[in-house]
C-alpha cells in the first residue's frame, strides 16, 4: 500500500486556493498509486486561524469546502485525510476527516493542545479523548494531529484501538534545528510502541511563522525512511510492505542530514518575506539602503525572496554618512541589479532642527538630533510605499530590538522586520554563507565597525557592549529564560548584564509597536514574548 503525504503551502482564510491545493494534491497521489493522502493539520483553513475561529461563518464556509472536497475526490480508489476545524454540540475542535468514496468515514479530534510559545489552541479548542483508527487494505491506519505524538497518550489509544502505523497531520512552525526535535520525539513515543510513523508537515509563511514542511516516515526501529523537501510544497511518497514495513522512492532530505543552522535560516528568511507579501498582496518591497551590513543582509534575502524587479533600495545620506557608505551600497546593488535611488536627507533634517530651535533654547543636542534623521529617513520611506503599493522593509535586527537601539517612527517604520529575530551576531554569518552563495555583500560592509551613522565618528559600541556579549546575556536572559546569578556564572560581566538586561526592559514600549518579522528562534519578540510594558519588578542576582 502507498501512502502520500502532501506538504503544502496554505494560506489561512483561502478556502478556495486551500481545496484547490487539496484536490490537485489527491489527484497527483492517486496518480502515483497511493491509497492515502494525508494532508497538514487544519489544511482546509491554514494555520493559524486564530480568531476567525470564533466566527461561526468561518466554520460554514469550512463544511461547505469539506463538500467540495468529497464530490471532487469520489471516484478516485484515495482516502484523504483533511485536517479542519469543526463544531460538536456547540464546541469546537481541531480535526482531521477521512474521505472515502465521496463519504466521510471517520473524524478524529485532537487530544493534546497545545498552549506554550507561540500556540494558544486552548483559547479555541476543546480536547478529545477519542483515537480514530481506519482500515485500508487489512491495515489499521491510525491518525493523530500534531502535539499528540509529542506525548504519549495519543499514539497508545491509538495502538489499543487497533491501529498499526500511526499518521500525523502536522502545522510544526520552524525554528533553529527543529526537525532534530521532531524525531526525537516521535521515535520516543511512536515508535517505541512498535508502530511506523508519517507525517505531513504544513509548509510556507504565515505572518511571522514559518513552516518549514520536512514531513517525514520514521520505520518502527525509529530509523528515517523519506523526507520532503525544506521550504518548498512537496509530496512525501511511502510504501508500505505485508510486514509493515516502510519504504520510500523520496530519499530524505539532505541525506537525511539537517543543513548548517545558516541554510535553514537563510530560507527560512526568503520563505517567510516571500509569503508574507505574495499572500498579502504586495507589489514589491523598498528598503532603506545605509551601506551597514543589516540593511545588506535585508537587501540579498529581498533578492531572493521576491526578484530584483520587485524591490528599490532607496539611500539617503545626511552630513554624518561616510563615503564609504554610499560607494558600498552602490556596489551592492549594481550586484544585485535592484531599482536603486538616493534622496539626500541633510535640506529636510535642517528645516526641522530650525522649525524646532526656538523650542529647544539652552537645551544641548542629544539623541533628539539623532533621531531627527532616522525619522526623516522613516517618512521618506514611508511617501515611496503609499505611492508605489511597495511594502517597507525595516532592517532592525534583534539584539538592537531586544536593548531599544532604533527609532520609533524612523528606522521602525515599515511593514515587515525581516531579520527582527536575527541576533547581530548571527547576521554577519547569514551574510558570510550568502556571499558563499554568490558574493553579492562587499567584503568592506561585513570588516568595518557598525555605526548608524548618526554623528561624527559614531560606533554602536560606544553605547552598547560588545555584540558577542550582548547576544549571548540576551540569548540566556531572553531566549532561554536564565536568572542573572546565571549569566554571571556563564562568565558574563555583571554590569553588562545589569545594562543589558535593563535595556530589554525599558525597551518593551518600542517593541510593541514594531512590525511583526519573521520567527526563526525558539523565543522572539512577538508572540512567544510577553512581558508588561508598565511593571516595577525588578529582577535581583540573588534570586
Amino acid at each position: 500500500m502507498r501512502i502520500a503525504a502532501a506538504q503544502l503551502n496554505q494560506t489561512v482564510g483561502d478556502f478556495a486556493g486551500n481545496t484547490a491545493n487539496i484536490i490537485a494534491a489527491a489527484h497527483q497521489a492517486s496518480t502515483q498509486g497511493a491509497r492515502v493522502l494525508l494532508t497538514p493539520e487544519l489544511s482546509l483553513t491554514g494555520y493559524p486561524p486564530e480568531d476567525l475561529l470564533l466566527r461561526d461563518s468561518f466554520f460554514a464556509q469550512t463544511e461547505s469546502a469539506l463538500a467540495e472536497i468529497a464530490s471532487a475526490t469520489q471516484a478516485l480508489e484515495l482516502h484523504v485525510i483533511v485536517g479542519h476545524p469543526s463544531l460538536r454540540d456547540g464546541k469546537r475542535y481541531n480535526s482531521a476527516s477521512v474521505f472515502y468514496r465521496g463519504q466521510v468515514i471517520g473524524r478524529y479530534s485532537k487530544h493534546d493542545l497545545p498552549n506554550y510559545d507561540v500556540f494558544d489552541e486552548e483559547r479555541y479548542f476543546e480536547p478529545d479523548q477519542r483515537p480514530l483508527v481506519v482500515q485500508v487494505q487489512g491495515i489499521g491506519i491510525g491518525i493523530v494531529i500534531c502535539e499528540d505524538f509529542w506525548f504519549g497518550y495519543a499514539p497508545q489509544a491509538s495502538k489499543a484501538a487497533g491501529a498499526q502505523i500511526l499518521l500525523a497531520l502536522n502545522a510544526s512552525p520552524f525554528h533553529m534545528n527543529k526537525q532534530h526535535v521532531r524525531l526525537d520525539v516521535a521515535r520516543e513515543n511512536v515508535c517505541s510502541l512498535g508502530l511506523p510513523f508519517i507525517a505531513a508537515n504544513l509548509v510556507g509563511g504565515q505572518d511571522e511563522l514559518v513552516f518549514d514542511g520536512l514531513s517525514f516516515a520514521l520505520g518502527a526501529d525509529g530509523s528515517l525512511i523519506g523526507q520532503a523537501q525544506a521550504f518548498a510544497s512537496d509530496l512525501l511518497l511511502v510504501d508500505v510492505d505485508e510486514d509493515l514495513a516502510l519504504h520510500s522512492p523520496n530519499p530524505p532530505a539532505y541525506g537525511g542530514i539537517v543543513p548548517s543552522l545558516e541554510e535553514q535560516v537563510y530560507q527560512a528568511l526568503v520563505l517567510g518575506v516571500r509569503d508574507y507579501l505574495g499572500k498579502n498582496g504586495f507589489p514589491g518591497a523598498i528598503i532603506g539602503l545605509s551601506g551597514g551590513v543589516d540593511s545588506a543582509l535585508t537587501l540579498a534575502i529581498a533578492v531572493d525572496a521576491l526578484g530584483a524587479d520587485k524591490v528599490r533600495a532607496v539611500m539617503m545620506p545626511s552630513r554624518y554618512t561616510a563615503e564609504i557608505s554610499w560607494v558600498d551600497s552602490r556596489d551592492m546593488v549594481e550586484r544585485l541589479g535592484v531599482q536603486y535611488d538616493e534622496i539626500a536627507i541633510s535640506p529636510m533634517v535642517d528645516a526641522f532642527e530650525h522649525g524646532l530651535a526656538p523650542h529647544f533654547v539652552g537645551r544641548s543636542a542629544d539623541a533628539t538630533e539623532e533621531n531627527i534623521q532616522a525619522r526623516t529617513r522613516g517618512t521618506l520611506l514611508m511617501a515611496l510605499s503609499n505611492k508605489t503599493g511597495r511594502i517597507v522593509l525595516t532592517t532592525g535586527n534583534k539584539s538592537e530590538m531586544a536593548v531599544g537601539y532604533c527609532t520609533l517612527y524612523g528606522d521602525m517604520a515599515g511593514g515587515f522586520a525581516v531579520i527582527k529575530d536575527i541576533a547581530k551576531t548571527l547576521v554577519y554569518r547569514l551574510c558570510d554563507y550568502r556571499n558563499r552563495l554568490g558574493e553579492v555583500i562587499p567584503q568592506r560592509i561585513l570588516t568595518r565597525a557598525p555605526s548608524a551613522e548618526l554623528r561624527p565618528d559614531q560606533k554602536d559600541q560606544d553605547s552598547l557592549p560588545a555584540y558577542e556579549v550582548l547576544d549571548g546575556i540576551m540569548q540566556m536572559y531572553m531566549e532561554d529564560n536564565h536568572s542573572l546569578a546565571d549569566i554571571e556564572a556563564a562568565g558574563f560581566p555583571r554590569p553588562a548584564i545589569e545594562q543589558v538586561v535593563r535595556l530589554m526592559r525599558i525597551s518593551e514600549y518600542k517593541r510593541r509597536q514594531a512590525p511583526i518579522g519573521v520567527r526563526v528562534t525558539h523565543r522572539a519578540f512577538g508572540r512567544d514574548w510577553r512581558y508588561p510594558i508598565t511593571s516595577r519588578y525588578r529582577e535581583q542576582f540573588g534570586e
